[in-house]
């Protein structure tokens, strides 16, 4: 018995020390990640800010292998940040020389957009939104809605109202098959979190009718009617 008790406080104090080097390990590697981390914020920071549309397009870049690599303990804010400016480059923030816009970048719209859905966050969401309604180019507000629909939304179905005048603005003045798709999939996403589901049938009846849209998206649209309406 006495060396059973003997035998136990060794391993109870070997457990002891094993524990603290695994700890202080840990603390230095998670101190070695937060530098990195801060290091390649301000590198993000700083080409995001750059006037050069090359410089933008390598912040996005940045932006993606982090998010990529990203075990969930690392602070994001700088990232949303930067993703919030290029997002809005020539539409929520303009340059311009002469009266001539100088940052009309859509792609890096489009690219920052699609990002912004990886980080489910209000902000994101704030963003999407903003980029959404203001937007002229479709296939941006595309890549706005279809992220829209992928990161978690409020309980005021503002994304479906969002979306809903956008379907609404780009059927008027520029139908596209590709953003009623888009839309489409971000209706069946939202859907089972949308408290009044009245303004988002009524979107998707609008898209089932309009012929300037390709059989295939509104053959899509009739099938979702059917699935929220029990109607053929």
């Amino acid at each position: 018995m006495f060396n059973n008790k003997i035998l136990l406080s060794v391993l109870l104090i070997f457990s002891v020390f094993a524990f603290v080097g695994a700890q202080q390990s840990r603390s230095e590697t998670t101190a070695e990640e937060d530098y990195l981390s801060t290091f390649e914020d301000m590198i993000i920071n700083e080409l995001t800010i750059s006037d050069e549309l090359d410089n933008k397009v390598l912040a996005l870049q940045y932006i993606e292998e982090a998010l990529e690599n990203d075990t969930g303990s690392r602070d994001l804010t700088q990232i949303q940040t930067s993703l919030s400016s290029l997002a809005g480059e020539g539409v929520l923030s303009q340059a311009r020389t002469n009266g001539r816009l100088t940052n009309d970048y859509p792609q890096v719209r489009a690219e920052a957009c699609r990002l912004l859905g990886k980080i489910n966050s209000p902000e994101s969401r704030d963003t999407l939104t903003k980029i959404a309604l203001a937007e002229k180019e479709s296939w941006v507000a595309a890549s706005a809605i279809k992220s829209l629909g992928e990161i978690s939304q409020d309980e005021s179905d503002e994304a479906v109202a969002t979306i809903a005048w956008v379907e609404k603005k780009y059927a008027v003045i520029n139908p596209s098959s590709s953003l009623a798709f888009e839309i489409l999939n971000a209706y069946e996403k939202l859907a089972p979190t949308v408290i009044d589901k009245s303004p988002l049938i009524q979107s998707i009846s609008k898209i089932a009718v309009n012929y300037y849209y390709t059989t295939s998206v509104r053959d899509k649209a009739k099938a979702l009617l059917k699935k929220y309406t029990g109607k053929k």
